[in-house]
């Protein structure tokens, strides 16, 4: 049974499903920063996964990350799968911009995290119920 991690649920927002994996926001303002986890029990590596759901996994970080690029207008998009913290399988889907607090180096660390308010959350899912499509099902 898929349970999502401790940290990954304290840390982030979720905002609904995508065939294979739940998307999350990490909760940090400062950057339009989402998370795929896979919703398979004890994952921890792409390897694990059975060779259909790991070609799924790239077509939703592929699909998600050509849709943040435009939606939040991305100078560089980072997408990484590390797992050196959080062990259950999960990929970053980073927007950076040029001016953002961290740019060019990475975000894990850099700044303390800045929530989302209520109104700028509510812009994110705005944005993303327009730009996602029908195989991406919004947590309500």
């Amino acid at each position: 049974m898929f349970v999502l991690d401790s940290r990954l649920q304290q840390d982030t927002i979720a905002l609904g499903d995508f065939p294979l994996s739940r998307l999350l926001l990490m909760n940090d303002a400062q950057y339009p920063w989402f998370i795929l986890v896979p919703r398979r029990a004890d994952v921890s590596e792409i390897f694990q996964l059975a060779p259909d759901e790991q070609q799924e996994l790239w077509r939703e970080a592929t699909h998600l990350a050509e849709v943040l690029k435009d939606t939040f207008k991305a100078d560089k998009m980072n997408v990484a799968n590390l797992g050196n913290v959080v062990s259950q399988l999960h990929m970053h889907v980073i927007v950076r911009r040029r001016d953002d607090a961290a740019w060019p180096g990475p975000v894990w660390g850099r700044h303390p995290a800045r929530p989302y308010t209520a109104e700028e959350l509510l812009a994110v899912r705005g944005k993303l119920r327009m730009a996602l499509g029908d195989g991406f099902r919004f947590e309500e």
